[in-house]
């Protein structure tokens, strides 16, 4: 079985958001052993000035069973923090306590 073939078997669910430029691809894909798992994949269309062609400049994140709450509620906090500028009262709580001090020593 090449490849091709090995990643259209484990592929399980897909959905597409089209945003402007980009395209978000939602993939469910399974491992041999029948896990299920997203891949987020942000697709970008980029001019190539060299050719004058079209590329995709493309970005994945791979998120297993065992982090989709915590993402997901990271993620809820901050959509939360946009919309109106205050942090979760546990959040602050957690900041205080030194509990979140491993997100705190990140660097991008």
């Amino acid at each position: 079985m090449n490849n091709r073939e090995e990643n259209l078997r484990e592929e399980v669910y897909t959905k597409a958001l089209k945003a402007g430029k980009r395209t978000y691809f939602f993939d469910v894909k399974q491992t041999k052993n029948k896990e299920k798992y997203l891949v987020i994949t942000e697709s970008k269309k980029v001019f190539n000035q060299t050719d004058g062609s079209f590329d995709y400049d493309k970005h994945k994140i791979f998120l297993y069973k065992e982090d989709y709450e915590k993402f997901l509620n990271t993620l809820d906090n901050v959509i939360e923090y946009i919309k109106t500028g205050i942090a979760l009262k546990e959040e602050v709580d957690a900041k205080r306590n030194g509990a979140d001090s491993f997100t705190d020593d990140l660097k991008y």
